[in-house]
């Protein structure tokens, strides 16, 4: 069974437990696509009070939608445009509260109100991000994403 976000617990509890558990599942496989599918999967299945949890995957110096749980979402995406954009470019984890509130939003599902996005890094170079979208206004805190940081790490090393 997959752990859920347990908020009884120690929030760096539950992430430690799901990255434990992505490593656990990802080891033995190659493949970037069946690795990316089932982290989103994981995302999707830990978090509550989400609508989207899925990768952006850097092509050509843009990203590019990879696997993901939710609505169509945008295909491509321009380094520094959007949150996951932004993110990518500067290399930085963002949190943001409101999405309406943040310069240059790309509105992908109008029920997002409020988003993290994690870069996905290897040796210093943007293999993508993972972005995960909420219907609720300020959803995702710093524990959220140091947890997140966390399962990123475990994830690219199956990259």
């Amino acid at each position: 069974m997959f752990v859920k976000m347990d908020y009884s617990t120690d929030a760096q509890q539950s992430y430690e437990q799901l990255a434990n558990q992505l490593d656990v599942l990802l080891t033995g496989e190659k493949n970037m696509y069946a690795n990316l599918s089932n982290a989103s999967a994981l995302v999707n299945q830990f978090f509550d009070r989400i609508n989207w949890a899925g990768f952006y995957m850097m092509d050509e110096q843009q990203l590019v939608l990879g696997p993901f749980q939710g609505l169509p979402a945008c295909i491509r995406i321009p380094l520094g445009k959007g949150v996951c954009g932004t993110a990518a470019q500067n290399k930085e984890s963002i949190i943001v509260a409101d999405v309406n509130a943040f310069p240059g939003h790309i509105a992908c599902d109008a029920a997002s109100q409020s988003e993290i996005v994690i870069p996905l890094l290897k040796e210093g170079l943007v293999l993508g991000v993972l972005d995960i979208d909420s219907p609720e206004l300020n959803r995702f805190n710093e524990e959220d994403r140091i947890g997140l940081e966390r399962f990123v790490e475990v994830l690219v090393k199956h990259l």
